[in-house]
């Protein structure tokens, strides 16, 4: 089991930034991808970044991005303190949305909803114009 835990959202201007934390606990072991995805109102859940934390390999791809975020958001992950970050600058007002932390044991990081065994509760992110 891995509890997750997001925190850092807010209510911020266009063109502002955010910097959302996920921090894992439990058998944290069982996390080798970890991701973001984020829902807006009236939106399906959709993938924003993720990345893979698990032993590497050849031919493995670290992170992966929406086209909507790229540039602008980074996701990283701090191994001593079980913790994956969310990077957000020159945010839009189309990225408002409740933001998700999932992770799961595959060794192939995917960016559909259902491939996440755990999931954090969500955070708010309201952009501005």
């Amino acid at each position: 089991q891995v509890d997750l835990v997001e925190s850092g959202g807010g209510s911020v201007q266009a063109g502002g930034s955010l910097r959302l934390s996920c921090a894992a606990t439990g058998y944290t072991y069982n996390r080798n991808c970890m991701a973001w995805f984020r829902q807006g109102p009236g939106a399906v859940r959709e993938g924003v970044a993720t990345i893979y934390i698990g032993p590497l390999y050849i031919g493995a791809d670290t992170t992966y991005y929406a086209d909507s975020v790229k540039g602008r958001f980074t996701i990283s992950e701090d191994n001593d303190k079980n913790t994956v970050y969310l990077q957000m600058y020159g945010l839009k007002p189309e990225d408002t949305a409740m933001y998700y932390c999932a992770a799961d044991s595959r060794s192939i990081c995917s960016n559909s909803e259902g491939d996440y065994a755990y999931w954090g509760q969500g955070t708010q992110v309201t952009v501005s114009s």
